[in-house]
């Protein structure tokens, strides 16, 4: 630890976890609300919010500081809240550097958390007060690329996704926020393929995986990961697992008629639902060409953020597809029990003097309903979706770039989120709806106690 540059960040011991998703991996309920208001915009040329909500910034690319001593990196992407042992909180964060380790906001390659030295990309953790104030940030994973997006694991880890199959990329790791021990000797998961990942969910009662592909020539498509028989959610095991272990599959979508839907682009009505069928993947890692390459599936352009949460009382998994109607975008909602994919929200969407369009990272709210943020040819945007499908903008950037992984403390109380370029991670605070316990009305299942690990944290 003392050669990594991240001694003396403190040891506590935690028992088994529960309820690791936090407020955001809880049943997104109907939204008491549709907006807070009108945005008011910032003085100091960052951030529009409405009367009566405030930010903090966290971290800024060049500015704040590592553990290590090194500039915190930049170009921010998904990232994911949990709750630290201690009571505080605990952000990884993506780092989506598409160069090497010398281009600006790279992650530093401190010893034993690089997996290759020719890229940039990667996460850190920062821990805050509840309240979002700095604590420390330090370096998690080094060495991969194009970190853009990922998902939190019902036991209490991020999945952090390389948007690239260039070079030997292309893969998921997994990142542990409590016990940065874990992190050491960093190794892809394999059997998740290696493809042009942007985001993930995965259902904790099945441990099944959902896997978003943001990519073109062709466009990419929505994959699903069964684990093989036995598997057991922990810290580690995902990497542990053969190339093979369990299935990998792409989606294909049909009509009421039986017909292939080969872009999702083509539902342009809300409550448009598809049956959906899975087709396996024999060359999961690529070595014949491109996965999505096979015949006979349904295929979108820049498939985006995706997360479990419940739509209309059916379990199951949000899925953003950002440039349908000419990047205006979309999001859908596949339930597994019916093996149906429906279209729940159509955008762009006029309110309260804002265009709200180009959908990105998704996290489910705990007062209800989702968050959105959006990467558009316009205004960015953090907007709020109720659960019939009205959205409603809660912050836009004045920073002439994306929101990216907005993410919800454990308790509810704060938002963070980032600014891409060149970098800064936000923490959001205001009067988000008081009516609602964190969480709505049903609390997300915990892992039995013999499936989870005790870690320590740093």
């Amino acid at each position: 630890m003392r050669r990594t540059g991240q001694l003396g960040l403190g040891i506590a011991v935690t028992g088994p976890v529960h309820g690791l998703l936090g407020a955001a991996g809880i049943a997104a309920q109907p939204s008491a609300a549709t907006g807070y208001g009108p945005l008011v915009d910032d003085p100091n040329g960052m951030l529009a919010l409405p009367e009566g909500f405030s930010y903090r910034v966290v971290t800024q690319a060049g500015k704040t500081r590592l553990y290590s001593e090194h500039a915190s990196p930049g170009i921010h992407d998904g990232a994911a809240a949990f709750p630290a042992p201690d009571g505080n909180v605990l952000v990884v964060l993506n780092h989506e550097v598409r160069g090497g380790p010398d281009d600006g906001g790279a992650v530093p390659h401190l010893r034993g958390y690089t997996w290759r030295e020719d890229a940039g990309g990667g996460c850190t953790v920062v821990k805050t007060t509840p309240d979002g104030e700095l604590i420390w940030e330090t370096v998690a994973l080094a060495g991969t690329s194009t970190n853009c997006a990922g998902g939190v694991t019902p036991w209490g880890t991020w999945l952090t996704c390389e948007e690239t199959d260039k070079d030997g990329h292309g893969y998921v790791f997994e990142v542990d926020p409590v016990d940065l021990q874990a992190n050491r000797d960093p190794q892809p998961i394999k059997a998740l393929g290696r493809f042009v990942h942007e985001a993930c969910c995965v259902d904790p009662d099945t441990l099944t995986i959902y896997l978003t592909e943001d990519t073109s020539n062709p466009y990419g498509t929505v994959y699903r990961w069964t684990p093989p028989t036995g598997f057991r959610g922990r810290s580690g095991a995902l990497k542990a697992l053969d190339v093979d272990a369990g299935e990998l599959a792409a989606m294909a979508a049909t009509d009421q008629a039986g017909n292939l839907v080969d872009d999702l682009d083509q539902g342009d009505t809300v409550g448009t639902s598809y049956t959906v069928e899975w087709v396996p993947i024999a060359d999961r890692d690529a070595g014949q060409g491109s996965v999505r390459s096979i015949d006979g599936i349904t295929r979108a352009r820049k498939l985006e953020g995706a997360w479990w949460a419940d739509h209309e009382g059916a379990p199951g998994a949000y899925l953003v597809s950002s440039f349908s109607d000419s990047h205006h975008g979309q999001i859908w909602h596949y339930d597994p029990a019916a093996s149906t994919l429906t279209l729940t929200t159509v955008f762009a969407v006029e309110a309260d003097g804002e265009t709200v369009e180009a959908p990105d990272n998704i996290v489910a709210a705990p007062f209800g309903g989702l968050i959105v943020s959006t990467d558009g040819d316009g205004d960015d945007h953090l907007a709020g979706v109720a659960d019939d499908g009205t959205a409603y903008p809660i912050a836009r950037s004045q920073m002439g770039s994306e929101f990216t992984g907005p993410t919800f403390s454990p308790d509810g109380k704060v938002l963070f989120a980032g600014i891409q370029q060149p970098g800064v991670l936000l923490a959001i605070t205001g009067p988000w709806q008081p009516d609602r316990p964190p969480g709505g009305t049903s609390a997300q299942r915990p892992f039995e106690t013999d499936s989870t690990p005790t870690r320590s944290a740093r």
